[in-house]
């Protein structure tokens, strides 16, 4: 069975699925939900329709995009085939019968529910990505479907954590730039002019400022737990090789 970690208070269909409980073998073991991977595409495709079916979804309605690091939205009305998905790092629907899907390895998976569960969304949100306003972006399109910010719940899912990001200064100086009071989201790194940065305490706090209602984290950090997830860091850090990635879903109720 896919494993995944669940909010309660976001009341709709969801899922920020591990790797586990998947086909895949070898360093995609074993639920590799990502179909750029050069993991065997009839065991990724039976990885993503067993997500799919757990959250009572036509597999051929799992939806992903290409991801760019971009603050790109797409409104979602009908399916389209696997693989295929526009460039763009953030989806929302109205369509019950749709579910958004988000692959991430250490980037920050975060899915939106407004209050009566018709109106939901899901970002990729790596650090450029975030400072750029994919998550904003997001709650303005939700916006244009009906929903209003403070009635939407949003779940900020696993990623790196603090104390596994040491960052240079190209990117806490792209942050900075954005505001600098957002130094609050970096500690002193363990080697000079290295940093470490809080990705999803950063991504919580463009979401509040943002006026919704409720922000959750899950609290889990990919590069330290590598029997639950895939982790980009953990790779770089071991040399490369081969890496699968771990799916977030959400759908309408």
């Amino acid at each position: 069975m896919a494993e995944a970690l669940t909010v309660e208070s976001l009341l709709v269909p969801h899922g920020f699925f591990t790797r586990r409980g998947g086909v895949s073998t070898g360093a995609f073991t074993s639920l590799n939900c990502s179909l750029s991977s050069p993991d065997d595409r009839a065991a990724v495709m039976e990885n993503r329709a067993r997500v799919a079916r757990s959250l009572g979804a036509d597999p051929a309605n799992l939806l992903g995009l290409t991801q760019v690091h971009g603050t790109r939205v797409i409104t979602a009305t009908e399916p389209w085939a696997a693989g295929q998905g526009e460039k763009a790092d953030a989806m929302v629907t109205d369509r019950p019968g749709l579910a958004l899907g988000i692959v991430t390895a250490d980037c920050a998976p975060v899915l939106f529910a407004e209050a009566g569960g018709k109106i939901v969304g899901a970002a990729h949100a790596g650090w450029r990505g975030a400072v750029a306003g994919v998550l904003e972006a997001t709650l303005d399109a939700m916006t244009a479907l009906g929903a209003s910010a403070d009635r939407i719940t949003v779940a900020v899912g696993p990623c790196i954590a603090q104390v596994s990001y040491e960052v240079g200064p190209d990117l806490r100086d792209a942050v900075l730039a954005h505001a600098a009071a957002d130094s609050a989201f970096f500690a002193p790194g363990q080697r000079p002019d290295r940093w470490q940065f809080d990705l999803p305490g950063y991504c919580a706090s463009r979401l509040r400022a943002a006026g919704v209602g409720s922000v959750i984290m899950t609290g889990a950090d990919t590069l330290a737990e590598e029997d639950r997830f895939f982790s980009h860091r953990r790779r770089t850090l071991s040399n490369g090789g081969p890496i699968g990635h771990q799916i977030s879903v959400i759908r309408p109720a």
